[in-house]
């Protein structure tokens, strides 16, 4: 009668005890787990941080550094050649090391055989490199494209023609165009050259048109596209001479805000912006045609 009861008791002793070796048993495979998942997320973290250091690292640094100032690329010879009465107007930039722009307007009255105008705009906008964004050449290149549609795009716009150039930076495009307005109720055609050219970070667009009013003869056209060449090429050659090269901080920049008649990407504080597409077109837009008799 003492047996069975003895063995009794050593058997519930014994199922008692095999929930606390299972309990046991899995405390210590979870416990493993979050250990393997904590060892993989943190190589998952490093490996990403490793990354994107090397990517920053990859990164071109922007060739030039700052810009010249935009109203004295010109040679006083082009200039007189292209706008004999010409005054030199800057254009506004809340940082001319990355945006800048100069206009000129010439009215040459020849009495009662009528006048000849002509306005011509030239503006620079220079592309730090960025560690998101690209290198300042990728970024200037794009800001280019752009500046060469806008210029096919013009309001009013007749007989678009497009040619590329050579000889003038890293790539360059030339737009002419014919547009048409009222002058004492006269029809005037203004003859619109533009000619856009990449060097490097930095993208230069000349706007050069003239017209005839009061009898005179609507300028010749291709006389008009040898001078915004001319500009252009001298814009280009200022840029190269004049301005610093270097590595500019490839972290440097963000994106175009009101900069696009100097600059562009920014180089680090103030400079680090970059250009604003609605600057840079305001910058490089000529004045409308009627505004642009009466100046």
């Amino acid at each position: 009668m003492h047996r069975p009861t003895k063995r009794l008791t050593r058997i519930l002793a014994c199922a008692a005890a095999v929930p606390v070796v299972l309990v046991a048993a899995g405390c210590s495979s979870d416990s493993g787990s979050d250990t393997g998942s904590a060892d993989k997320a943190s190589k998952e973290s490093k490996a990403s941080a490793s990354t994107a250091g090397d990517a920053a690292k990859k990164v071109q640094p922007a060739t030039y550094k700052s810009l010249p100032q935009a109203c004295d690329v010109l040679s006083k010879k082009t200039l007189k050649d292209l706008v004999p009465e010409g005054k030199s107007k800057a254009g506004a930039s809340d940082d001319e090391s990355t945006r800048a722009s100069c206009s000129w307007a010439s009215l040459d009255s020849n009495g009662v055989k009528g006048s000849q105008y002509r306005w011509l705009n030239v503006s620079l906008v220079r592309f730090d490199s960025d560690a998101n964004r690209g290198s300042g050449n990728a970024l200037a290149s794009a800001f280019y494209a752009k500046q060469v549609k806008d210029a096919q795009a013009a309001d009013g716009a007749k007989n678009v023609k497009t040619s590329k150039l050579s000889g003038t930076g890293d790539e360059a495009s030339l737009v002419r165009l014919d547009s048409t307005y009222k002058d004492k109720k006269k029809d005037v055609t203004s003859k619109q050259q533009t000619v856009v050219s990449r060097v490097d970070n930095v993208v230069v667009t000349v706007n050069y048109n003239g017209s005839g009013f009061a009898g005179e003869k609507t300028p010749d056209a291709d006389k008009l596209s040898k001078d915004a060449e001319k500009a252009a090429k001298e814009t280009v050659a200022s840029v190269e001479e004049t301005t610093g090269k270097g590595a500019a901080s490839a972290s440097a920049s963000a994106s175009p805000s009101k900069s696009s008649d100097k600059s562009s990407e920014k180089p680090s504080g103030k400079s680090s912006k970059e250009p604003s597409d609605k600057s840079s077109d305001k910058s490089s837009s000529k004045p409308s045609a009627k505004s642009s008799a009466k100046d």
